[in-house]
């Protein structure tokens, strides 16, 4: 039977793990941050502990058997329900939070493992998924720095500009995953005015030829192309 103390320890230990990752997260300002991803922990290590130890009184008991991985094998597949609140569905070709939701289900896992009492496992998982979420970006926007999120601003007139026109000129532009666009009220007096960002994965190239598209727009008086972070 598990003690007090090693019940709490697991538990902190739990907490601990998962706010090292909630960390990585929060500080790129996703919905999912450092206080979701220690209570999935910590309610992960706690499920293993009820899962195991639980049901003691009840042992011996005519036609009572117990499979300790019965609750914790069920956080693997409820936490899919948690993880699907994470991904947005910006288009339908244009998926984002599938990482935050992987990240979840990895911190999910590290709870049953702290749980369980292996803390090794857990530690150099939490070691391992952090180098995945911080240590590899930078390598990957190295490898692939042609791809960057490029941000483009344009300032229209509500009375001449066409979603219509827009739509008709991203579908000739050059493919790349849309992440966002969004329509909002120029900083000016001026209610006819409108600012519209759109947030795209293209190489520079790609981006020329987007901007240069988006100039013959009609009711578009401005546009730029920005670089911006993931």
């Amino acid at each position: 039977m598990i003690t007090i103390q090693e019940m709490v320890i697991r538990l902190v230990v739990a907490a601990v793990l998962g706010s090292a990752v909630g960390l990585e997260r929060e500080r790129l300002d996703w919905a999912a941050g450092l206080r979701t991803h220690m209570l999935v922990c910590v309610g992960s290590a706690l499920a293993v502990i009820i899962s195991a130890f639980g049901f003691k009184d009840i042992l011996g008991t005519a036609n009572v058997t117990l499979d300790p991985s019965r609750i914790a094998a069920q956080v693997i597949s409820g936490i899919g329900f948690l993880g699907a609140g994470t991904i947005l569905f910006l288009r339908s070709e244009v998926v984002r939070g599938l990482t935050t939701a992987a990240g979840l289900w990895a911190v999910a896992a590290i709870g049953l493992a702290i749980g369980a009492g292996l803390y090794v496992a857990g530690a150099v998982t939490t070691a391992i998924v952090l180098l995945i979420l911080a240590g590899i970006k930078p390598l990957e926007r190295r490898l692939f720095k042609n791809r960057g999120v490029r941000q483009l601003h344009m300032t229209v007139r509500r009375a001449l500009f066409s979603l219509t026109d827009l739509e008709s000129i991203l579908a000739r532009s050059p493919r790349g995953d849309f992440l966002s666009i969004t329509v909002l009220p120029h900083l000016s007096s001026d209610t006819d005015v409108l600012e519209v960002r759109l947030r795209r994965a293209m190489s520079p190239v790609d981006g020329m030829s987007l901007l240069n598209g988006l100039r013959g727009c009609p009711g578009v008086s401005e546009v730029s192309l920005g670089e911006t972070q993931q």
